[in-house]
């Protein structure tokens, strides 16, 4: 951590949780695929419910869990990860420029993949609440939105990794335990830290 005696609050307990429960719900779901129907379904509905309820916390939240916090210009996260990438950029309380946009593409990203599966289910299974829309012609859009399902899953899991590599660079930059401040809430106050968003 950084060699600082106060620490603040920066993320509240339904971020952290939603962070954590939508981490498992979603490898479940994509180790699993379909050789587990019920499971892999069931960890996808809760996957919507959790991106649902974020957006909504997104707009009403705390500080640093509300989008107007996080959403930065263009030019702004293009200068932050050069920054990141030369190792010198700037620490932000809450999520940096990189971070904020990432969260964005996962929620789009995610939204896909869950709507596009719930298609697939009803398409190919009969099943779930867009059932009725395909009992004529389930085939063709069984298999349409299974590819738009499999890429957006994929996409998905490669915006993990990115993120998590995003969280271990900056770690190292700042001297941070992310992860931790993730588990706990607490992160080391800074006086140079920039905690305003800049909109779009």
């Amino acid at each position: 951590m950084l060699n600082h005696p106060n620490l603040v609050k920066v993320w509240d307990p339904f971020v952290r949780v939603f962070h954590w429960t939508l981490v498992l719900s979603f490898m479940i779901a994509f180790v699993i695929e379909e050789d587990f129907m019920a499971i892999h379904s069931f960890a996808g509905y809760t996957v919507l419910g959790l991106i649902l309820l974020r957006i909504i916390w997104g707009i009403i939240g705390t500080r640093h869990a509300r989008f107007s916090d996080f959403i930065y210009s263009k030019e702004t996260i293009k200068q932050f990860i050069k920054e990141t990438l030369s190792f010198r950029a700037k620490r932000y309380i809450g999520h940096n420029p990189a971070g904020g946009a990432m969260i964005l593409l996962m929620i789009i990203s995610l939204l896909i993949t869950t709507i596009t599966g719930i298609a697939v289910y009803g398409a190919e299974e009969q099943l779930g609440p867009l059932a009725s829309l395909f009992s004529q012609s389930h085939g063709f859009w069984g298999d349409a939105f299974e590819e738009i399902h499999e890429f957006f899953a994929n996409f998905t899991l490669l915006l993990v990794l990115i993120h998590v590599a995003g969280v271990i660079i900056e770690s190292m930059i700042h001297k941070e335990n992310l992860v931790k401040s993730m588990i706990t809430g607490m992160k080391a106050s800074d006086t140079d830290s920039h905690e305003t968003g800049h909109s779009l």
